[in-house]
């Protein structure tokens, strides 16, 4: 039986970014509010469970992964007892609550930092991690932040230099130290008595380092011009992934476990064998399922998915997530060039449900949202300011959600100028307009989401017989006397999967939008012609898969 809770296992959440959900205080910042207002389109999409990103106070210069007090909720956002109204409300509708929950660091206006920047003495000298400048004044390694240069800042009042894996302003907090772990699991403890049912943990890979600090390696770097994020010309061994990770994971589960169907779960980097250290992180004293953005970062291909499906000996613990506020939407990334976005819409939603462990669906993605295109100007991703025009951030997927397609800010706020603006493609994408078309991309989604609910199957069976040739992904999933058998083909061009048997099982209803071409199994049953793009699922054996 796997680790993961009877509730999160085979279920499919919904990913709220607040600052972009909904307003409802008309300042031009979504608000929790709006989370509340939203949470009936939520409920409709027949997911089981809503993550909430951050709502707690912040500079937002990270825009809300840089905290000043966990338990709290930001004056912009709303108020403490909005959290209990969303809480109260989402169980009404049969969704449960998690929550972001960041344990790797603060923002450097936390009281914590404040007191533990001032000198190396004092209760909170040691909650952050600290370390004296090397003979020639320099930081102690060469560690560098993802964020872009050192890893370290030089604190003039304490004489040392601080770790910051991302921005200056997110100083790391010392997981080694007893109070820290003791002050995060009452912070989690206190919003489990309120009620979540969970959390999604920031960062896992950041928590622990080297004790000692020694310096990364080099990465193999080919001499030519070196590329725009240096974050990739180190091999980390020594600043993240240490293996007192799991000493903090296994303290955060004994709290949760405090409680009766509590989870964790965790976001793993993109580092390689990701797949490994979800088999490795989740278990008994640590998480119940988490995720990588590392297949979100490959190219679209039968390859990589084969190769998640079959990289980690426990793909039920696998969260999937095409997209979130921190990528590039799958809308756009992965849609192949010339391609009918509506026929791609509905081969990932088709995908996204036959998927094996938990999946996580991201606001918008439902509307099949392409990523917006900003003017410089327009940015407020730090990381996206400091790389542009290489690589244009993460506000392109943190663009407002629309409500109302004839609405100004498509119903988004009311405000005449909202903090990031609404993209123009996306007002005629409004919840509101698709809500009146069969067939659209919201039809399809609410479709490949009740194909997931109706088949036991698909949320709790297992995975085997994965296999890809060329353009073509296949696989199989079986439980409580249910065999299935998936197939995809997942170019824009035409492919063919040799059946094992004849003849198949009656292929079942895939949501598709209107005139989408259907695949279909030869006259001498050995055959299943897919049309460029298209899904399959049927009761079948698998043999081989080849493109014409």
């Amino acid at each position: 039986m796997s680790q993961a809770s009877s509730w999160l296992r085979g279920a499919a959440l919904y990913q709220i970014y607040p600052l972009s959900f909904l307003d409802r205080n008309g300042d031009g910042w979504g608000d929790l509010d709006g989370v509340l207002d939203g949470l009936g389109h939520v409920a409709s999409l027949g997911v089981q469970g809503v993550w909430i990103s951050p709502f707690y106070p912040s500079p937002q210069k990270d825009f809300g992964y840089d905290i000043t007090d966990h338990r709290a909720v930001d004056p912009r956002m709303g108020r403490l007892e909005t959290v209990d109204r969303i809480i109260e409300a989402a169980h009404g509708y049969g969704l449960k609550v998690i929550l972001d929950l960041v344990c790797g660091h603060t923002s450097d206006a936390h009281p914590w930092f404040s007191n533990s920047r001032r000198s190396r003495g004092g209760a909170f000298a040691d909650w952050y991690v600290w370390a004296d400048p090397r003979p020639d004044g320099t930081p102690p390694n060469n560690w560098l932040s993802v964020f872009g240069g050192p890893a370290w800042t030089w604190e003039p009042r304490r004489r040392q230099y601080y770790l910051h894996h991302f921005l200056s302003s997110q100083p790391a907090l010392n997981l080694h130290d007893e109070a820290v772990l003791q002050a995060l699991g009452d912070t989690a403890a206190f919003w489990l008595e309120r009620g979540v049912d969970g959390f999604r943990i920031d960062a896992v890979d950041f928590f622990a380092h080297d004790p000692q600090l020694r310096s990364n390696p080099a990465a193999a770097w080919n001499g030519a011009e070196p590329p725009a994020k240096l974050f990739s010309l180190q091999q980390h061994l020594y600043d993240m992934m240490h293996p007192a990770i799991h000493t903090v994971l296994a303290r955060l589960r004994a709290v949760v476990d405090r409680y009766p169907d509590r989870v964790l779960l965790g976001e793993l980097s993109s580092q390689p064998g990701a797949a490994r250290r979800i088999a490795a992180y989740c278990g008994p004293q640590g998480l119940h399922a988490a995720y990588t953005l590392s297949l979100a970062k490959q190219p679209f291909t039968a390859q990589n998915f084969a190769g998640a499906l079959t990289g980690t000996p426990q793909p039920e613990a696998i969260c999937w997530s095409f997209s979130n506020h921190d990528v590039e939407r799958a809308a756009s990334r992965w849609l192949p060039p010339g391609a009918d976005p509506e026929r791609f819409n509905a081969l990932l939603a088709t995908l996204f449900a036959v998927l094996p462990g938990t999946v996580c669906l991201y606001q918008g993605e439902e509307l099949a949202l392409p990523n917006a295109l900003l003017a410089p100007e327009d940015l407020r991703d730090p990381f996206g300011i400091a790389y542009w025009p290489d690589f244009q951030g993460r506000d392109g997927s943190r663009t407002p959600m629309p409500w109302r397609s004839g609405a100004a800010n498509a119903g988004f706020s009311s405000a005449v100028e909202t903090w990031l603006p609404v993209a123009e493609p996306h007002h005629a994408l409004a919840v509101d307009a698709q809500e009146r078309r069969t067939g659209s991309p919201l039809d399809v989604w609410r479709n490949a989401l009740r194909l997931r609910r109706r088949h036991p199957a698909l949320r709790q069976g297992d995975v085997t017989a994965v296999e890809e040739a060329g353009s073509v992904l296949a696989f199989e999933r079986a439980a409580e006397g249910e065999e299935l058998l998936a197939v995809f083909n997942l170019s824009d061009q035409p492919a063919e999967y040799a059946l094992k048997r004849k003849p198949p099982m009656a292929a079942l209803d895939l949501p598709r939008p209107p005139g989408a071409p259907v695949p279909e199994v030869t006259a001498d049953g050995r055959t299943l012609v897919l049309p460029p793009l298209s899904a399959f699922l049927g009761a079948a054996l698998l043999k081989r898969v080849h493109n014409p």
